[in-house]
């Protein structure tokens, strides 16, 4: 029951897109969709007027990239999923790129803020979450916005699932830009200014399959000659080249949107501006480490789409994109910056896909995601013969206390020992070890969540 009413949103939201596809045409993609709107910006870099032309849909191209995310999606390959959701995209945009240059903006106005003596900025870490995904995010740009700059909404009607899938509504929308043939003089003005290149002005028919109702071509004519309105299309309206109906196809989800995260490379850290601190490395995990409410490895690979939001949600900085090959960009967690904090659960308010459940903060503390596990080679009880610590004090669960190592020894040092049963796997414990760079105890994540 809790699975299928988290479901309920995304097939709501759905259902909202076709009515409005079949009410409006592909209005959803010239004013709704983030990457969409990112296009248009990048296609007025170009300043040459009447920049486009009428071509024929690449038919082949946008029903094999349709087909390829719906059996992504049918099999559980996340991974793949991401790469085509344009949703997905945009938030990976938004994070690795966008918010990196929000953040530098800010720590430059803190540090003229620092020499005036002034608290009205703080300076925040810019930091890499993840190389693999910036990589594929920089990629993902600049072909969009290539393909943006040379030729308008050539990625929404070529390449991208969603806009295919749409197209198959648009057909029999209500409204449609129709030609009125008795006032048009060929001056091909609409079809020049159509970045969806879909109106062929010799014919007088429009592809109403890419067409985005962006109103560029009503703007542009002098003559009146188009106009929005409801109209059966002729037999012969479609352009020609267009793909013929098909029929019913594959379902397909729409969903996320993001913001936040960062690149740069950090200042050294020093303790007292005496000895650089080193910095601490992520311990080889057998199992990653999912946040709470994804219940398991299995539910997070098949729902999650890598749009990021989660990463950018993480006021703790334990959320980053996975570099692995079945779980590409998708979320796993790692104490290096922080734990995750038993009262936050802000990970799994904003998930809109069903890959992190919605839970209370209360029922947070009675989520086991992982349990930690002591390295007895990395102690610094062991290694440097001190009292420590740290990992017993700060467990918010109360899963760790300090035992001697060797019970017939007084003089034998303390080490902890965890109670897995009490353990939720937070990260507290690996997070304040002071032991570098691997820490002394780490957490092993759980393949299937449990509730102590």
């Amino acid at each position: 029951m809790v699975a299928a009413s988290a479901d309920r949103p995304a097939f709501y939201i759905v259902g909202v897109l076709l009515l409005i596809t079949l009410v409006f045409g592909r209005i959803y993609c010239s004013v709704i969709c983030p990457l969409g709107v990112l296009q248009d910006l990048l296609a007025r870099l170009r300043r040459k007027r009447n920049k486009y032309s009428y071509s024929k849909a690449i038919s082949w191209l946008r029903y094999t990239m349709l087909v390829g995310m719906v059996a992504a999606f049918l099999a559980g390959a996340g991974s793949l999923v991401a790469l085509l959701a344009p949703y997905s995209s945009f938030g990976r945009m938004a994070t690795h790129l966008l918010q990196p240059l929000w953040m530098m903006g800010n720590n430059l106005l803190a540090s003229f803020a620092e020499n005036a003596d002034s608290y009205a900025f703080y300076k925040v870490d810019v930091w890499m979450r993840g190389m693999p995904t910036f990589l594929i995010t920089l990629a993902t740009f600049v072909i969009i916005a290539f393909l943006a700059w040379k030729n308008g909404r050539t990625y929404c009607n070529t390449i991208c699932p969603v806009g295919t899938f749409l197209s198959f509504f648009a057909r029999f929308s209500w409204f449609k830009v129709v030609f009125d043939e008795e006032k048009c003089r060929n001056c091909s003005s609409c079809s020049k200014n159509c970045k969806a290149a879909c109106i062929d002005y010799k014919t007088h028919t429009v592809d109403y399959s890419r067409c985005v109702v962006c109103g560029n071509c009503l703007e542009k004519c002098k003559f009146g000659a188009l106009k929005y309105a409801h109209k059966a299309p002729a037999p012969m309206q479609q352009a020609k080249g267009a793909a013929p109906d098909k029929g019913k196809r594959a379902f397909l989800m729409v969903s996320a949107l993001a913001t936040t995260a960062a690149i740069a490379q950090e200042k050294k850290k020093v303790d007292g501006g005496l000895a650089v601190i080193e910095d601490k490395v992520a311990p080889n995990r057998q199992t990653p480490i999912t946040p709470p409410g994804s219940m398991s490895a299995a539910n997070m690979a098949k729902r999650c789409t890598a749009c990021q939001l989660c990463v950018s949600e993480c006021p703790n900085q334990v959320l980053r994109p996975s570099g692995g090959l079945f779980t590409l960009m998708q979320p796993v967690m790692s104490y290096e910056r922080g734990y995750c904090r038993p009262e936050c659960n802000r990970c799994s308010t904003v998930c809109p896909t069903g890959a992190i459940k919605p839970i209370r903060q209360e029922d947070k503390a009675a989520i086991q995601i992982g349990h930690a596990v002591w390295v007895k080679k990395n102690c610094v009880a062991i290694t440097d013969g001190v009292e420590c610590g740290n990992c017993a004090r700060h467990c918010p669960a109360g899963a760790i206390e300090m035992v001697p190592l060797d019970e017939e020894d007084e003089d034998t040092p303390f080490v902890p020992a965890v109670n897995e049963e009490r353990c939720i796997g937070c990260g507290a414990c690996e997070h304040l070890c002071p032991a570098r760079p691997l820490p002394a105890i780490f957490v092993e994540g759980h393949e299937v969540h449990k509730e102590i």
